[in-house]
């Protein structure tokens, strides 16, 4: 299943392709890797904050893992976006140059006819959808593959426990991020029970239940 309409607003993950002015660019309070290396023609990641009027946060990728900005951009300067989502159900993985030599995106060749029969949402998040996306070589034959699943409501734990079990015989670690109403909460976090953390815009919250009514004001 895939989210092919996304909401009006971005929502954390959703890739956005900018037009007109970077600031940044000009701004020696910004690191020199992001003046020297940024290109318009790449996305930027949103990411979970606060509410700053009607702006949106954003998470721009270097080259290097210890290469993230956080920025803030204007609703205006969006030209398109993409969500996990949306990302998933071009499944054009098998197209990329690189399919063979990168273990996430043959990990992704097997999960994906399983993730397609769950009664939930998926989509590709992290470095394999920041370069199926965009072309940008952010993969690594040590990285891993990085997935969302929408839940509004409580997911079966049987079928969490499947897709696991799944998970741990690829050739690559998966993880897997379950967005709930309260926010996101790592997969092996929650079948662990107990109250579990959720990144949410305000900073992580420890919820014992992240789709009560309490947990999602």
């Amino acid at each position: 299943m895939a989210r092919l309409s996304p909401p009006a607003t971005p929502q954390a993950h959703d890739l956005l392709w900018l037009t007109g002015d970077w600031p940044w660019l000009d701004n020696p309070a910004l690191p020199e890797w992001l003046r020297d290396d940024w290109q318009p023609s790449r996305p930027v990641v949103v990411r979970r904050d606060q509410a700053t009027g009607q702006r949106i946060p954003v998470g721009i990728r270097g080259r290097l893992r210890s290469q993230r900005q956080a920025l803030w951009v204007e609703p205006a300067t969006i030209c398109r976006s993409l969500s996990p989502e949306q990302l998933a159900a071009r499944q054009d993985w098998q197209r990329h140059p690189r399919y063979r030599l990168l273990p996430p995106l043959q990990a992704l060749q097997q999960l994906h006819p399983w993730l397609d029969d769950l009664e939930m949402d998926w989509g590709i998040t992290g470095g394999v959808g920041y370069e199926l996306a965009s072309g940008w070589p952010a993969l690594g034959p040590g990285s891993d593959l990085d997935l969302l699943l929408r839940t509004p409501h409580p997911p079966s734990m049987t079928a969490l426990h499947q897709l696991v079990g799944r998970t741990q015989k690829l050739g690559c670690r998966v993880d897997i991020q379950l967005e709930t109403p309260a926010g996101g909460i790592a997969l092996q976090e929650w079948l662990r029970g107990g109250k579990v953390m959720v990144k949410t815009g305000s900073g992580p919250r420890l919820l014992h239940m992240p789709w009560s009514v309490e947990s999602a004001q």
